[in-house]
């Protein structure tokens, strides 16, 4: 396009000095373009770019009068078509340390100045595209896209020291205040046994009431006993138990068949008192079932199945003390068991405390054993990254548990997805770890809705064993592969390390996690439970 002869300009409607003006800059503008050919291409220069918008914007020679008729309408349905844009307009609070000089071209930097480069380029390119109102909408995405994308690049090596954050957008993580704790020594008496006895529901349960009875044998004064395999879970496979020894500088936990050995000289195992510690409805879950289980072990068990109080109550436990569990579990017998303490509320702030109610010089007393804690590792670095969302989502045999819970914690599917959106546009997190019991067309849908700056977000799950994948290498050489209480706390060991963590509420897999964020020091003040403080806009009658 041609510059605008004199004889056009002389017939606008502008006044002459405004004429003027407009040639002044124009000729001011074309020797700044000519002056920057001339140089070698810079990786963004802001100036040549005011310069030929200018330029062009000059050539179509309007008054100011001509420009608000025809940019006002534009401006109105560009406003229009953004109105439900309006959080992504949000003022960014930048620190001043952004803008302070660097010594040198830091990465982000760099990344910065790409994204600019590449936003100039689809400027120029849509200042001469007649565009249609589709298109002007894609457009204004993209470009509202790219800009959040150099935003970050500049933002990100000063989130950490001048916004306080660790992944997760704004979610940093929660000070758990660990030189507070609240803590009493284990030290075992000599020869003093306590048999953990852990039978309500599934892994996730009897390892919150192994984390309990560590807490009772500590105040027993009594070295704890894992029970076998063969009567109870594997954990051998699942947490690590001579690291639970090394963390409290002694020997405090023991496994059946080490228990056995020690025990082996009167050629038998002997229980001396069995006790329940709930009365209702069933004392300790053990049936003639589970008595049997320990028989074949060669254990057996003298005197009756007791409990010390009548009236406690799985559905409404009472508060107790440390002091009311030491006198009425105290003994002086060699062993004693105790069933099972999973619903038992003792000293809870204490024991929620993170690291727990011992003292110790680990994090956590009990924790995945290593190859699981490796291999979660190898997993997020292969398909998460640093910052990941990771989502527990709950829903085999949860509809008729949750409706029977006032507010219900079953939620319609679109309803989780408005939910999990919210969260994950707060951490600005590419992608969210997804474990799950539901069914795929569950699943489907609500990633078919997770939908931001219109892009999907996707879920990631753990694939099928492929050889050509190494990061699950360990579990398949130790024989792990396929187990599903190990795969059930590798689960548990990659959301434990998210940025932000999404639970169900009601489930104990989820408070397990909860438990490892605590200790680990991975909780972020934006974890919480699915659709937290909202009840499910639909709820299905009873039956």
């Amino acid at each position: 396009m041609e510059r605008p002869s004199s004889s056009s300009s002389s017939s606008s409607s502008s006044p002459n000095e405004e004429e003027d003006d407009l040639q002044n800059l124009l000729d001011e503008s074309d020797s700044q373009i000519e002056a920057a050919e001339q140089r070698p291409p810079p990786t963004f220069d802001v100036e040549t770019l005011r310069s030929r918008l200018r330029r062009s914007f000059f050539k179509l020679n309007l008054t100011k009068r001509q420009c608000i008729v025809i940019f006002l309408p534009l401006l109105l349905v560009l406003a229009y078509l953004s109105t439900d844009l309006t959080n992504y307009f949000s003022s960014v609070k930048v620190p001043d340390s952004v803008f302070r000089p660097n010594h040198g071209p830091a990465e982000s930097d760099l990344r910065a100045l790409y994204l600019l480069r590449k936003q100039e380029t689809d400027l120029s390119s849509l200042w001469n595209r007649t565009l249609s109102v589709s298109d002007m909408k894609s457009a204004l995405f993209r470009q509202m896209s790219l800009n959040r994308q150099i935003q970050n690049a500049l933002l990100s090596p000063h989130k950490a020291e001048s916004l306080g954050l660790y992944g997760g957008g704004s979610c940093r993580r929660v000070d758990q205040k660990l030189l507070k704790r609240k803590t009493i020594q284990w030290k075992p008496r000599r020869d003093k046994f306590l048999f953990a006895i852990c039978l309500s529901g599934q892994m996730s349960n009897h390892l919150i009431c192994l984390e309990k009875h560590m807490f009772f044998a500590a105040l027993l004064k009594r070295t704890l006993v894992i029970p076998s395999h063969r009567f109870d879970y594997h954990y051998s496979r699942i947490i690590d138990i001579d690291r639970t020894n090394t963390c409290l500088g002694r020997k405090v936990v023991v496994s059946f068949e080490e228990f056995w050995k020690s025990r082996k000289k009167h050629h038998h195992v002997h229980i001396d008192r069995f006790i329940c510690y709930f009365s209702k409805p069933e004392p300790c879950y053990v049936d003639k079932e589970h008595i049997a289980k320990l028989k074949a072990l060669g254990i057996t068990i003298g005197g009756k199945v007791d409990s010390p109080w009548e009236e406690e109550d799985i559905a409404k436990p009472s508060n107790k003390t440390a002091e009311e569990v030491e006198r009425s579990f105290r003994s002086d017998d060699d062993v004693i068991a105790i069933g099972d303490v999973f619903y038992a509320n003792v000293e809870r702030d204490w024991v929620m405390q993170p690291g727990g109610p011992l003292a110790h010089k680990c994090k956590t007393l009990l924790e995945p054993n290593r190859l699981i804690l490796l291999t979660a590792q190898r997993f997020i670095q292969t398909f998460l990254g640093r910052n990941y969302v990771a989502l527990h989502l709950r829903r085999h045999g949860f509809l008729k548990f949750c409706n029977a819970k006032n507010p219900s914690c079953f939620y319609p599917i679109p309803q989780a997805a408005h939910c999990i959106t919210r969260l994950v546009e707060k951490v600005d997190a590419p992608v969210i770890y997804l474990s799950t019991d539901a069914a795929e067309s569950e699943t489907g849908l609500l990633q078919s809705l997770l939908i931001i700056n219109g892009k999907t977000v996707p879920f990631v799950k753990r694939p099928p064993r492929d050889s050509a994948e190494k990061w699950d290498a360990l579990l398949y050489r130790h024989g792990l592969e396929g187990d599903s209480q190990v795969e059930a706390m590798l689960d548990k060991t990659i959301c434990a390390m998210s940025s932000v963590f999404i639970g169900a509420s009601g489930s104990t897999f989820t408070e397990d996690i909860l438990r490892l964020r605590k200790d680990w020091g991975t909780a972020s003040v934006c974890d919480e439970y699915l659709c937290q403080n909202e009840q499910p806009n639909f709820i299905a009658d009873h039956e």
